[in-house]
């Protein structure tokens, strides 16, 4: 039968991407691995649902579950579509710069992966299929991140680097999804009905798993661990361990427990044990992320000013950058730029406000429910409701780790996958739980729906051409950073300009032709007339880059700090203005991230250079109350009292700095100097551009 056919090819898509999306990537290529994994996850989803809907044309008839998860989870994607309509920056809130964890188009994506997992994973045999291959996954992940460890340059493939760098996301990422592995290994060893070769194998995988959560030592991983093993072992001992027959006692969950006990052990330990593994294998991981209490305070402040849609989606950046806790100063990561909070979810408390909160709870809720009927109301020896209990396990694993941690795309999809395969096995074994729409009897049933199908198709269609697309500016992009030359860097950057036009791209833009300039210059007088020409060109062409960029996200404090950058740099060559546009740049980036004491000292700079002596004092005032301890304000601050005349106050501030950076020897030979000329009563005024920061990148 077609449809038949049909709905086979739709199932091997959707198992390819379920199946690969952890291991999935472009070797010796440009291409960001979470990119790559993008692309899977459009071009597999799309040819999912194209066949379904080309096999509905064939039998006649749609099968949905009755199930109000669905429902639960279709309320998700309109919160986050509501919250992107009013979102002050759509196309940031929509799409990102490449379909970006928490946009609304990504949310729609995990839904429709949800939706597609519980339409296609009905039948035992398909659901069989995606648990056999996602221990596959397990298996080769595993085996190759391992092999890393010991030999890293071999298996760089072209895109990895240092050993901590895999194919599925973050290091501490690749802790959680090992703890994945190891509670699907241990819940399929405690109860399926397994071949001794079958039980080897689970258990040599769940020894790979182990030996990387201990490679990761990442604390959160044990605890969750320990958790869910310590669950299944309680579970097993109290509905599993029945006695077969009369005078047998019950079996006893080793494995379950030793698991448990392990994870307890590591967890309490901390680095005294923990730390042998990575040392021994010579790996450090230093991940900067907020901390829960820093989220908190960011939702916080947020809700207050947007208690309904909040932010709008894929704008914690920017929330960050206006919120951020002034405590964040006192660290070395004052300036780091975060695109989500302590976890995927508590990050979406803030971009989508109590809505997003109400519809989340709603659907975990019934996701609960579901789950303990499924554990606790369902016959135990059912070997369809072993597979249900697996799969709930699985997905509620995964939403866990996405609440505690920001565990990349892949994690969050595949929560999302495996609890549309729950749905999908534990609705086909109750009565009546599937609901069927026949339309091929009724002509206006079979016109509308028709229709609908084939719209499906053509969006489908349509979303997975434009991203490819947008794709394939990504390679473009990378090569600017890469170039050889300024001329081979413009010509990629316009390139991937012409495919997909963002605030990211245009940023990269402005500084493409900045380094034009400056080669120019470098040059000095003996420039030719079409050089001169090409010089005002590259001027025009970097400051329409960066007002672009402002075009496209007001919002976005590193869009203002790109152009203060650029007209910072023309500045000396004598261009009308550029000392006040400059200022007025650095002033809204500052408004935007108020708590940053580098845009505090940009504005200091730009001052003293338009001789506001005083202005560029308080501004480098204003940085160092920000930052106690920053040494470039210090600096500056030394500077400006040197060229004052006051020789006390600039050696004062030169001894603090050299305090902070007590090991640099450039600061010892300042203060020496300053010490030679405190008696001094004036002195030359200078300043220098040490201090000046670089624009940073997203």
């Amino acid at each position: 039968m077609v449809s038949n056919i049909l709905d086979r090819i739709s199932f091997w898509a959707l198992f390819a991407v379920i199946t690969l999306l952890p291991i999935f990537f472009l070797p010796f290529t440009s291409v960001p691995i979470e990119t790559s994994k993008g692309l899977l996850l459009i071009v597999g989803l799309s040819l999912s649902i194209i066949f379904w809907a080309a096999a509905r044309f064939s039998d006649g008839k749609i099968i949905l579950p009755k199930s109000r998860i669905l429902v639960a989870g279709l309320g998700i994607v309109l919160a986050f579509l509501i919250s992107a309509l009013f979102s002050p920056v759509m196309k940031v809130s929509f799409f990102g710069a490449m379909l970006d964890t928490g946009t609304f188009y990504f949310m729609l994506s995990a839904f429709l992966l949800m939706l597609a997992s519980a339409l296609v994973m009905k039948s035992e045999r398909n659901t069989r299929m995606i648990v056999l291959g996602t221990l596959a996954s397990f298996a080769v992940l595993f085996v190759f991140q391992i092999l890393r460890l010991f030999m890293p340059q071999t298996f760089a493939l072209g895109v990895l680097g240092a050993k901590t760098d895999n194919i599925l996301g973050s290091w501490n990422a690749l802790g959680m999804f090992a703890g994945f592995g190891a509670v699907t290994s241990l819940f399929s060893l405690e109860f399926f009905e397994l071949g001794k070769e079958f039980k080897i194998l689970l258990g040599s995988l769940l020894v790979l798993a182990l030996f990387l959560i201990a490679a990761v030592n990442f604390s959160l991983v044990w605890a969750i661990l320990g958790v869910f093993s310590l669950f299944i072992f309680v579970y097993k001992v109290s509905f599993s361990g029945k006695v077969h027959r009369e005078g047998e006692p019950r079996s006893f969950p080793l494995v379950s427990f030793a698991v448990a006990m392990l994870s307890i052990v590591f967890f309490m330990s901390g680095n005294f044990l923990g730390a042998y593994l990575p040392n021994s294998l010579g790996v450090s991981n230093l991940e900067i992320r907020p901390s829960f209490t820093a989220t908190m305070m960011v939702s916080r402040d947020v809700l207050a000013h947007n208690p309904v849609l909040g932010a709008g989606p894929n704008r914690f950046p920017e929330m960050w950058a206006m919120h951020k806790p002034l405590v964040v100063n006192a660290t070395n990561f004052w300036d780091s730029y975060f695109d989500s909070g302590m976890g995927v979810l508590p990050t979406f408390i803030i971009t989508t406000g109590g809505l997003g909160i109400i519809s989340f709870l709603i659907f975990f809720v019934l996701f609960f429910i579901a789950g303990v009927k499924c554990l606790f109301y369902s016959p135990k020896n059912n070997a369809v409701n072993s597979t249900s209990m697996l799969l709930f396990f699985s997905a509620f694993y995964l939403f866990v780790a996405s609440f505690f941690y920001s565990t990349g795309p892949a994690i969050f999809l595949l929560a999302f996958a495996f609890t549309g395969a729950f749905i999908g096995v534990f609705w086909s074994n109750k009565t009546n739980g599937y609901a069927t729409f026949s339309f091929l009897d009724d002509p206006r049933k079979s016109f509308f729906s028709i229709l609908l199908l084939v719209i499906i198709m053509a969006v489908c269609v349509a979303v997975g051409f434009k991203y490819i697309e947008r794709f394939a500016s990504v390679a473009y992009f990378q090569k600017t950073f890469s170039a050889q030359s300024v001329d081979e860097a413009e010509l990629n950057i316009n390139k991937a300009l012409a495919l997909v036009s963002n605030d990211l791209y245009l940023r990269a833009y402005s500084q493409v032709y900045i380094a034009k300039m400056n080669s120019l210059v470098a040059k000095g007088a003996s420039l030719s007339e079409t050089e001169k020409a090409d010089l005002r060109s590259s001027f025009e062409n970097a400051v329409s880059g960066a007002q672009s960029a402002i075009t496209y996200d007001k919002t976005n404090y590193l869009n203002y700090n790109a152009l203060g950058g650029v007209y910072e740099v023309v500045a000396p060559l004598g261009v009308d203005g550029a000392y006040d546009k400059a200022f007025e740049a650095y002033k809204n980036a500052s408004d935007l991230n108020p708590f940053n004491p580098g845009l505090k000292l940009s504005l200091a700079r730009v001052s003293f250079a338009n001789k506001k002596v005083q202005d560029a004092k308080d501004y480098a005032n204003q940085a160092l109350t920000l930052k106690p301890d920053y040494l470039d304000a210090l600096i500056v601050l030394s500077q400006l009292a040197r060229g004052e005349g006051n020789m006390n106050d600039a050696l004062s501030y030169a001894e603090s700095a050299l305090s902070v950076a007590p090991q640099s020897q450039q600061l010892i030979e300042y203060v020496n100097s300053l010490k030679n000329l405190v008696s001094i009563s004036a002195v030359p005024p200078t300043i220098t551009n040490v201090t000046k920061t670089t624009a940073k990148k997203k």
